[in-house]
């Protein structure tokens, strides 16, 4: 359960951090949604703290938030594919999935 809640509170940091973006686009009823998922990030967070060890679930978490808002900045806003952007962005994933594996 505590995965699932951790795997949850970092997607539901991706969706707050695309409605921060979407207010700094002038979209200001968006702000409503941010702090809801981002409310419901940390109370997710909280949640899988009670029994994962925090740096591990910290860092899963930023792993989390910072290679899926990588994506959608791809995807939705045409940021850039450089090819060592991108191999960064994929040594975070390896290691968020590595931390999964020995914690």
């Amino acid at each position: 359960m505590a995965w699932l809640a951790l795997i949850g509170a970092g997607l539901m940091e991706v969706i707050g951090v695309w409605n921060l973006k979407r207010v700094a686009e002038g979209n200001f009823k968006a702000i409503l949604f941010a702090f809801f998922t981002m409310g419901s990030s940390l109370l997710l967070l909280s949640v899988a703290l009670q029994e994962i060890p925090m740096g591990t679930g910290y860092a899963i978490w930023t792993g989390i938030g910072t290679v899926g808002t990588a994506i959608v900045g791809i995807v939705l806003y045409k940021d850039s594919t450089d090819r060592k952007r991108l191999a960064c962005i994929a040594l975070i994933l390896l290691s968020t999935v590595a931390l999964k594996l020995v914690a």
